[in-house]
Order: C-alpha cells, then sequence, then structure tokens
C-alpha cells in the first residue's frame, strides 16, 4: 500500500511540475494583450478567451499537487486534539464518504460536458471561435488526479491505523 501511495504521489509530482509553468505561458499573453492595448489602442481579439480557459485549466490540474501538499483548506482544530489513530480513522471516514464520492460525480458530469463539447463542437463566443472541450477535457483529468491523490490520502491513513494498532 505504501508503494502505490508514493506511485501516486511521485506522479502528482511530477504532473504538477510540469504544469505549474503555465502560469507563465498565461502572464505573458496578459502582457501582450495590455501592450496591444496600450500600443495600439485595441486589445487582442483571442487573448482574454484564451487567457481564461488557460487560468481554469491550470487551476484544475494544479489541484492534486495542492492535495498532495496538503495546500488546500482543512478544518483541523478539533482534529488536532484527537490521537493519531483518531485522525487517521477520520481522514478516512472524510475522504471515503464525502470527498471521494463528490470526486467521482465530477468525473461522470464531466465527462458528460465533454462529450457534449465535442459533439457540438462547442466554441467561445467571442470574435475568434476557439474550441472549449480541450478546457472540458481538462475536468475530467483533474478530477481523475485528485481521485488518486484521494486514494493516496487513503492508503496512509489506513497504513497509520494500522500501525498504531501494532504499536
Amino acid at each position: 500500500m505504501h508503494a502505490i501511495a508514493k506511485a501516486i504521489d511521485s506522479f502528482n509530482e511530477l504532473f504538477g511540475r510540469i504544469v505549474a509553468p503555465l502560469i507563465a505561458v498565461i502572464t505573458l499573453i496578459v502582457l501582450y494583450d495590455i501592450a496591444m492595448r496600450f500600443f495600439l489602442g485595441r486589445p487582442s481579439d483571442w487573448a482574454f478567451d484564451v487567457t481564461k480557459m488557460l487560468f481554469g485549466a491550470h487551476f484544475m490540474l494544479m489541484a492534486a499537487y495542492g492535495l498532495r501538499h496538503h495546500a488546500h483548506v482543512e478544518v483541523d482544530v478539533l482534529k488536532r486534539l484527537l490521537s493519531r489513530k483518531k485522525q487517521a480513522a477520520l481522514e478516512i471516514i472524510g475522504y471515503v464518504v464525502f470527498f471521494i464520492p463528490f470526486i467521482w460525480l465530477m468525473l461522470t458530469y464531466g465527462w458528460s460536458f465533454f462529450e457534449r463539447s465535442i459533439s457540438r463542437g462547442e466554441t467561445t463566443y467571442g470574435m475568434v471561435a476557439i474550441p472549449v472541450y480541450p478546457v472540458k477535457g481538462v475536468i475530467v483529468l483533474a478530477a481523475a488526479l485528485i481521485l488518486l491523490q484521494a486514494i493516496a490520502v487513503v492508503l496512509r491513513a489506513i497504513i497509520q491505523l494500522r500501525e498504531e494498532n501494532h504499536a
């Protein structure tokens, strides 16, 4: 179990480090659009839509990386008062009852959004019609990565429970 959790951590770590520099690309596009507006008096036709889509993709794709590094908000005020064994049990219950079903819904509905977007040839409504299906596909990919990371968290909590029971 530990090897599986470690492999998931390593995968999401690598994926997060690959996706993180996308924020620099977004920044360059915004700067380009500002320069066009300032120097030519006219923003580009495509930059706003592209930056909005790239930022959404970046945000979603970094979620599993954030979960791996405990960067999400956790309400652990009461959890800290519990023993390590009870903390692990609470983590398992929380993930299995609330988190994993939510991510499963995100996967299934995200897949429906993605399929519908492709089948309709969905594009943005701006001057330049940019395909929307890649961003809708990111919903599915992000949900899968988050689900994997949630599995790693649950596996580590199970390991923690086993260690506490043997100690």
